[in-house]
Parts: structure tokens; sequence; C-alpha cells
């Protein structure tokens, strides 16, 4: 059965991270259980910290340990369902008496443990509410019982790094955690279609779920299983019903740390890997041809922010397409694209931490150092008058020439993109070279006179030329049009174009008032607000220009409790004081480039 382990730094209190991880918990109604790290460090006060989670989250909150110092000076902790001590010197544990300083805290703690686990079972709460004895036995019973049905949440204290306290962790998830006999039956989707219930058992239907792929740099491709019913056996032939695919199952692996044991099979609630699936993902299911069952499939976060990625060097950049493309398989909260404009390479993310440790795997797991910057805007121009314009191309080079002559009307197409018409009476302009001249007016639009960013929403209607019987051809009323393409959009006064985007944020109340003056200064509209989950949803629309940094900023004013998403709604257009900035910075590109 599923359980989480929540781990909080002692040395610091309820972070946003761990709210989230919490609030992820109660959504899937998971068994949790807290270790407090680093009991070891400077600063660092266990008790402060428990009592920071009881009154952030209730007394669902339920102390099993009471650490004993703190800091440099941490070296054990009684355990509260049993009252007796354990000390570590150098790793090895020793039971000794509860120290006679802690009997109090110990007292006072041991009665926030029973009142939170007397609230699994009612005749327990009954003894605790009248005062009589609570057996030990019977708080285990409770402490079971109330974290698989995530009715209350065990604290444990560690150093790891010094050892201290492991066993008990251990013991905890061992006592406490739900096992997998314990797993309510699975619903799936039978061949039909159909809701079915699997219950978690060896002689069951073979499910297997497929939690997790990684590169292994000994045997490639790992698929990560967890077998939900029945028996999957190594050199099985099993169907993956997503892919409609038939998979052959090579050696079955245990794993233990870095460590790979050989393994005949794996058996309903076991967790395993195999090498080198052809056609699984991340997230499929594994079943019987003959009987096939599929799970739903899981359900990733959408990335909210997109960084473009570029290769340190050449060496990096031999390797980025096929490192980028295992790292998707690897982490599907990753989606790399080409953007078709900016020609970018866009990593979109959870957020800025999400950034350093993807780029930071890329190197160490991929060999693949790149650099990460915030992606450029992609501005577009248009054009706010009219005009008509003659566009003549004519060479002559002593024998076949060139000739193409156009009249052009350009106007303003709201909405229409660029939208070519044909508006020629007497045959001024004959047929077979009305697509040069749209070629024409297409490929001057790829490239407005502002900034060289793709003109939209413009009409050019041909309605006037002429041609010559021997030079005329495509080509030559391309370049025409192209001609009077470009003079008509320089006449008709183009403006530049800037994505807004919908951004929905959500942040706790007491923060609002931050978050909407930033918005103002991003040259944001707020266009509602509601309340929802216990948080405040800003509903927004924001320039894309002005939201670079805004990660890093929202963090910074929620304490790292906000979160947002954008997506693309219009173009508007780019007010005088920021259009400028724009096109002289294309024209420093461009003089910087040569051209």
């Amino acid at each position: 059965a599923d359980g989480a382990l929540l781990v909080m730094d002692a040395s610091g209190g309820v972070e946003a991270g761990t709210e989230t991880a919490i609030a992820l918990g109660r959504s899937h109604g998971t068994a949790a259980l807290f270790a407090l790290t680093r009991c070891d460090r400077e600063n660092a006060d266990p008790g402060r910290a428990i009592d920071a989670l009881r009154e952030a989250f209730g007394t669902k909150i339920a102390p099993l340990q009471v650490a004993i110092g703190a800091g440099e000076s941490f070296r054990g902790y009684v355990d509260l369902v049993h009252r007796r001590a354990w000390l570590y010197d150098k790793g090895q544990r020793t039971e000794a008496p509860v120290p006679a300083e802690l009997e109090a805290e110990v007292a006072r703690r041991r009665d926030q443990l029973l009142e939170a686990a007397a609230e699994a079972d009612d005749d327990v709460l009954a003894k605790y509410l009248e005062g009589e004895e609570i057996t030990d036995a019977e708080l285990e019973t409770c402490l079971h019982k109330g974290v698989r049905e995530s009715v209350l949440a065990p604290v444990v204290v560690v150093a790891a790094e010094k050892l201290i306290g492991v066993e008990g962790l251990l013991d905890a998830i061992v006592r406490y955690l739900p096992s997998p006999a314990e797993e309510p039956p699975l619903a799936a989707l039978d061949k039909a279609g159909h809701e079915v219930l699997v219950a978690p058992e060896r002689s069951g239907p073979l499910l297997v779920h497929v939690f997790k792929t990684a590169a292994d740099p000994f045997v490639g491709r790992l698929s990560y299983l967890r077998v939900r019913s029945g028996i999957v056996r190594s050199h099985d032939h099993v169907w993956n019903p997503a892919r409609g695919e038939d998979e052959r199952i090579g050696q079955l692996l245990l794993l233990k740390g870095k460590e790979q044991e050989l393994v005949g099979e794996l058996g309903a609630g076991e967790i395993g890997a195999v090498a080198k699936l052809t056609a699984t993902e991340t997230g499929d299911t594994l079943t019987s041809r003959d009987q096939p069952y599929l799970l739903p499939a899981l359900a990733f976060p959408e990335p909210s922010l997109a960084m473009a990625v570029e290769p340190q060097s050449q060496a990096d950049l031999d390797k980025l397409s096929s490192a980028l493309a295992r790292l998707q398989e690897e982490d599907r909260t990753v989606r790399v694209e080409r953007h078709p404009e900016t020609a970018e390479q866009l990593l979109w993310v959870q957020g800025e931490n999400h950034v350093a440790v993807t780029a930071e795997r890329l190197k160490r797991k991929f060999g693949t150092a790149v650099v990460t910057r915030p992606p450029r805007v992609p501005y577009r121009e248009t054009i706010r008058g009219r005009t008509q314009v003659e566009g003549r191309h004519k060479k002559q080079t002593g024998g076949h020439g060139q000739f193409g002559h156009v009249w052009l009307e350009i106007e303003p197409n709201p909405g229409g993109g660029v939208e070519f018409v044909e508006r020629v009476v007497g045959g001024a302009v004959p047929r077979q070279y009305f697509p040069g001249v749209e070629k024409g007016v297409r490929e001057v639009a790829a490239r407005g006179p502002l900034a060289g960013y793709p003109v939209i929403d413009f009409k050019a209607t041909l309605y006037d030329g002429s041609f010559h019987t021997v030079d005329s051809d495509e080509l030559s009323f391309k370049l025409a049009a192209s001609m009077a393409t470009r003079r008509g959009i320089q006449e008709s006064s183009p403006v530049l174009l800037e994505p807004i985007m919908d951004v929905e944020i959500r942040v706790p109340e007491a923060y609002m008032g931050d978050v909407n003056r930033d918005l103002n200064t991003r040259r944001g509209r707020v266009l509602g607000m509601e309340a929802l989950d216990g948080l405040q949803v800003v509903h927004a629309q924001v320039p894309q220009a002005e939201l670079g940094a805004y990660a890093t900023e929202l963090r910074s004013l929620t304490g790292g409790r906000g979160r947002f998403h954008a997506a693309l709604d219009h173009y508007e257009e780019v007010p005088a004081h920021v259009a400028q900035k724009v096109v002289e910075a294309h024209k420093k590109e461009t003089e910087a480039a040569g051209h």
C-alpha cells in the first residue's frame, strides 16, 4: 500500500514544501510519517519543529519520540510508545533509562501521542477521555490503524549522517505504515472498458504498474515495476494495452540501493525492475493478453516555467538531443519542444529549483553540460493604416529577361492572419502568376520592418499590374510583390504586438496585497479573484515579457507558498516606450551580427 515519508529539517519551521507535500498526500489519502532530520545541526530544535507541525496541521501530528539533546549534543531519543530511551555512540545504540530532566517533556509529548492515537478507535478514545490507562499494545494498534486511515501522522527524530535514530525510523515504517496486504482492491478497466475491482493478491490476474523509467549505465533503459496483482516471472511475455504491444520480460531485478539482485519472479505487493522494455513508458500497465486490465493513467503536473536550453560546447551539442529525450523518459514532469519562431530549444519544468536540478542531472547522468536562460519573447508586428503600392521588377540580361509588375492594396485584417486576395480585371496579371504574388507577400510578412518579427493580421489585395509575354514568370512577380509588400507595410503605420498571457496565481490570503501590487508593476490586469481549497486564486492577464523572472519574485513575495500557471491568450499592441526598447535591442543585435 502507498505510504509517504515526509522529511523536514529540524532547524526550520513548516515551509512551503512541507505544506505542498501534505496537501498532495491528503488529496490522495496517503498514509504519512514525518522524519525530523538534521537534529544534530546548529540551531536544530526538534521540539519546536513538532510544535510548528501541530500548530499548522493540528493534533493529528503525533510525536513518537522525544529527542535527547539537540544540535551537537543530540545523542538519541525517548520512545514514547514503550517509554524507554535509546542512546547512540558512533552509530551504535544502547537502551537506557529515560533522563530525569526529560520526564516532564516525555509525559507531555506522550499525552499528545495518546490524544492523536485515540482518535483512531472509539473504545480507546473513551478510555483516554475517562483517564484510564492505555496499554502499549492498544497504543500500537491505534497508531497503525490511524496511520493507515490517514487520521494521524507520527513524527520521529533523526540525524542520518551520524546514524542516530535510523533504526527508530525503520521500526516506525514497518510498524505503522500499511503493508501491501492491507491495500484495498484496485479500480481497473477491463477489455470492454468497464471498471472492475482487482484484489492485490498473488493468485489474482496479472497487473503490473511501471512507475519509473531510468537510464542505467550498465543495463541501459531500466523500468521500475510495482506488481499490484498476480505474479510476473523472468522471461514472461506480457501485454501493454496502452501501446497495443507485446513485451518480453527479461531478467527481473530487486533493487537494494545501488545493488541489483537477480530474482525469478515478483508477486503482488513487490517492487522490482527489468531492463530494455521496448515500447513501455512510465505510467503504463503490463498485464496478460488473455485477460487484460488497464490501470488509470498517472496524472503528472503540467510544467509552468519555460527556459531556453543551449549546450555549453560543440561536444555537448552533439549529445544534447539524445540527453533531453532520455531525460523526458525519466522525468514525466519535464517537456522539451522547439519554438517554431525563435527556433529555441525550450525546457518546460515545474519551477526554478527544477531547472537547477534538471541541468545538474543532464551533466552528471548524461554527460551534457547546458546553459539555461529565459526564452525570447515571440513578438509580432501588424499595421494600423492602409495604402496602395506598386511593385515593379525588371531585369534585362541580353537574352530572356525578367518582368513583373503589381499594384497591391495593403490594409488591416484584425484576427484574420495574413490574407491574400486577387481582384484583377481584364487579365492585367495572368492567373498563373497569382501564386508567385502570394509567395512574395508571405515571405515579406515573415520578417517585419520594426524588429524582424512576423507581421500578422493584414490583407494584401492584388488589383492591377502588367506583364510581358516573353520575360514574365512566377519568380518575377514574386519579387515585384515582395517590393510592394515591404513598402506597403512600412507606409501603413506598423506597430509591435506582444503576447498577453492568462495567468492563474494561487497564494495564501495574507499575501494578496503584495501579489496584486506586484502585478501592477508588470502591466498586469487583474480580472477576478476567488477562494479555493484555502487559497486565494487570482485571475489576471500579464504581458509575457513581464513574466521572465516571475517564478522567483512570486516565491520571494510569498515565502515559497505561491504558485502560478500561464498560457497564451492573445496579442496586444506594445506601449510606445516599451516598443522603442525592443526595436533598439533588435537594431543592436543586427549590427552586432554584421547584417
